[in-house]
């Protein structure tokens, strides 16, 4: 199967924390999550118009999709679509991407 998204090395890295946090207390779970997040990249990649936009966050270059308790951030306007972030919802996320924005 044709991969329709690109993890951006940020994005991977936030996978990797959220995977292995989980991964402490049950593998089993984490590999649940693993699954269920790229299966749902894969769709989003197929329809990357199902996003929303946080114009108070980011402009409308970058949509962001909400998966269980996770936020995803993408550029949807590429094909691949790309995936800039994965980030827990509780977060605060004006705070998140100011610091990320910051790095790069």
């Amino acid at each position: 199967m044709k991969r329709r998204f690109v993890l951006t090395p940020e994005a991977k890295s936030d996978l990797r924390e959220i995977l292995l946090g989980i991964a402490e207390d049950s593998p089993a779970a984490a590999e649940r999550l693993r699954s269920g997040i790229y299966e749902g990249l894969q769709r989003l990649g197929k329809s990357p118009g199902i996003g929303h936009y946080h114009d108070e966050l980011l402009d409308r270059h970058y949509r962001f999709w909400n998966f269980s308790t996770y936020v995803v951030c993408y550029v949807w306007e590429r094909k691949p679509i790309q995936i800039i972030a994965v980030v827990h919802g509780a977060r605060h996320l004006a705070s998140f991407f100011n610091s990320r924005l910051k790095r790069e």
